[in-house]
């Protein structure tokens, strides 16, 4: 199968769920695009028991190699056009704890569902290296900022509550991505020789901070540009942006720095000073608009991706079994990750008594983890890895996504 059979499969069918959610099932679009790629793994798999000559379609997108895809396009697309939406103007006085959030907590989370996935799957008697289990607990770790901001608007949270839940919801994706990623390079590196303190510094340092040079100077001469082209110029301007992603991406891989990184970076320069008293000098609405369409086009497609994955994941029970312990185990990391360092803030700032359990249930995973596993890098343990990233999203859209409203409702209120 070509991969451009591939991609337009994939918007033929996301559009198609999207069509489907909107005027039928008429759910939140996590759960309705979740339900349908359930429903769309299990009739494949089905036609291709009943009719053995249908597997080729399974077969076919298992030798695919589409991680390519996935790493260059999807995650850098999808971490610019998050980054773009976030206004710090927005964010005042609750930039500190939404950053701490991001950062802090993320790295408390991948910690504590690391080590802990690392002894349960020893205990079931599947062997993967620490650092590996590290990886995964980081590319887990980042919300869905599409189904955390149209579920938090439904309900009447608190002003200052709902900026904390939808700004650390759009930051933590970067973060956690650039962490996966550079775990996933230090485990790779060190498996010719053990590394120093100094050369895991060396990684870490390199890899976000030559991603952040790349952002912010491709990220100001995309802003330069737009601000250069008349508004009128939709076409250009997309142009611009599409041109300075791709670009960015394609140079920092070249020096090999994080590409997300620079994603990040340049989705921060250019909304922040593309927006405010200064738009119409820089960049034009439509230029939101289409990054918000493309965002949310490509969470579409991978929960497609998501729905023809079941075809070709393991199906052992020891690698389910440490999915399912895996849900629980995100979960409190996801609570850790948020209590330790809010009650450390809350010695100088004040927070409201259901901040905690709102944003530990209301942290709902999407697409961009499933796109993370599968564009990793071939090692041992990937399967185990691709298994539990599956399980635990599918259960955090569908149980957390139909029950998160009711603890809105609970503890809703625009105090």
């Amino acid at each position: 199968m070509h991969v451009f059979d591939i991609i337009a499969l994939f918007i033929f069918l996301a559009g198609l769920f999207i069509f489907v959610n909107t005027y039928f099932l008429k759910l939140p679009s996590s759960i309705g695009l979740m339900i349908m790629a359930i429903v769309l793994s299990l009739i494949l798999y089905l036609a291709g028991f009943l009719f053995p000559g249908l597997q080729i379609g399974a077969a076919e997108l298992e030798e695919y190699d589409y991680a390519e895809v996935l790493y260059h396009v999807v995650l850098s697309f999808m971490l610019f056009a998050g980054a773009l939406q976030i206004d710090f103007k927005k964010l005042s006085k609750q930039r500190t704890p939404v950053l701490v959030l991001a950062t802090t907590g993320v790295l408390i989370s991948t910690f504590v569902i690391g080590t802990l996935i690392y002894y349960m799957l020893h205990w079931i008697g599947i062997d993967l290296h620490y650092l590996y289990c590290l990886v995964f607990g980081a590319l887990i770790s980042p919300t869905d900022p599409i189904a955390v901001t149209k579920t938090i608007k439904q309900f009447n949270l608190a002003k200052e509550l709902e900026i904390k839940i939808q700004g650390e919801s759009l930051f933590n994706d970067g973060v956690a991505v650039v962490l996966a990623l550079t775990l996933l390079d230090i485990a790779h590196a060190g498996e010719d020789h053990p590394l120093s303190v100094f050369e895991t510094v060396y990684i870490i340092g390199a890899d976000i901070g030559g991603g952040i040079f790349i952002g912010l100077m491709l990220g100001y001469l995309g802003y330069r540009l737009l601000k250069y082209v008349d508004n009128d110029q939709v076409e250009v301007e997309i142009l611009i942006t599409l041109a300075v992603v791709m670009v960015g991406s394609f140079l920092a891989d070249f020096v090999h720095v994080s590409a997300k990184q620079a994603a990040v970076v340049m989705g921060l320069v250019i909304g922040n000073e593309g927006k405010g008293e200064y738009v119409s000098s820089a960049a034009g609405d439509y230029v939101f608009k289409f990054w918000n369409l493309m965002e949310e086009s490509l969470a579409a497609m991978l929960f497609v991706l998501i729905g023809l994955e079941m075809l070709v994941i393991p199906w052992r029970l020891d690698y389910f079994s440490a999915g399912f312990f895996a849900v629980i185990i995100v979960l409190f990391g996801r609570w850790t990750s948020v209590f330790v360092p809010i009650k450390l803030m809350s010695v100088k700032r004040s927070f409201k008594p259901n901040t905690i359990p709102i944003l530990t249930w209301g942290a709902l995973r999407g697409g961009l983890p499933i796109a993370l596993s599968l564009s990793l890098s071939e090692f041992h343990g990937k399967d185990i890895i691709i298994t539990m990233t599956y399980i635990v999203v599918v259960c955090s859209v569908l149980y957390q996504g139909l029950t998160v409203p009711l603890l809105m409702r609970s503890f809703g209120s625009k105090d």
